[in-house]
């Protein structure tokens, strides 16, 4: 089975230099029908303008992790990193037992565009732990870039889940689901069509024990779920 949703219908937070669109129920949106997808907690679209950025704030028991679109950011936290993340380039956080950080866009001119997600991990009171990585891979192939166990060069995440980013061509790419999983499917830039259906940029489709076939121009990201 497939459920479609729709970027026009996630909720919005804008204060000028944030303009966010939020699939999951995040900050004062909320919704219970989609407050979660299984373990995947949130996934928010983020633009952040020139010179502007997020304080320092707190997070625990959480796994974080953003992927940069377009432009910059720069993030510095309470274990003493400070890095900058550059665009196709992919920053994984576990918050565990706390940690605080602030995310700000160095460009005097440039916008950021990133995608921030969050899962539910696997236990809490973790120590906290900070992982950054470059991922460029063909278009029309699947590059996984967290899983548990840190395979093919991806960066580790704790919790049962498989996450893949993918850039779309008119030959088809698939995705099995193993029994007992789901799926969730983030159009991020471009478009897609997923079993025939037709998604634009900021759409989504959920999958319970189907597999999934993709053409398109697109940059999809897939939550393979336990």
């Amino acid at each position: 089975m497939l459920t479609i949703r729709k970027a026009a219908d996630r909720g919005t937070t804008y204060i000028g230099w944030l303009d966010s669109k939020h699939t999951f129920s995040f900050g004062d949106y909320t919704d219970p029908r989609h407050h979660s997808f299984r373990t995947l907690r949130v996934i928010n679209d983020d633009r952040v303008a020139a010179g502007q950025g997020f304080g320092t704030h707190p997070h625990r028991d959480m796994e974080i992790f953003t992927w940069v679109l377009s432009g910059e950011l720069a993030h510095k936290d309470s274990m003493g990193t400070g890095a900058t993340i550059h665009a196709g380039e992919w920053q994984a956080m576990s918050a565990g037992t706390g940690v605080s950080h602030s995310e700000f866009n160095p460009s005097p001119t440039v916008p950021v565009h990133l995608l921030q997600m969050w899962i539910t991990p696997a236990r809490r009171g973790l120590t906290p732990m900070y992982q950054q990585k470059a991922f460029a891979p063909p278009p029309g192939t699947w590059q996984t870039t967290l899983s548990p166990d840190g395979r093919d060069g991806s960066l580790v995440i704790h919790q049962d889940a498989v996450i893949r980013t993918a850039t779309l061509t008119a030959t088809p790419l698939t995705h099995d689901l193993a029994p007992g999983r789901g799926a969730w499917l983030h159009v991020a830039t471009g478009t897609a069509s997923v079993n025939g259906l037709e998604l634009q940029a900021g759409d989504a489709v959920a999958a319970e024990g189907e597999s999934l076939t993709l053409t398109g121009d697109g940059q999809v990201v897939l939550f393979d779920l336990g």
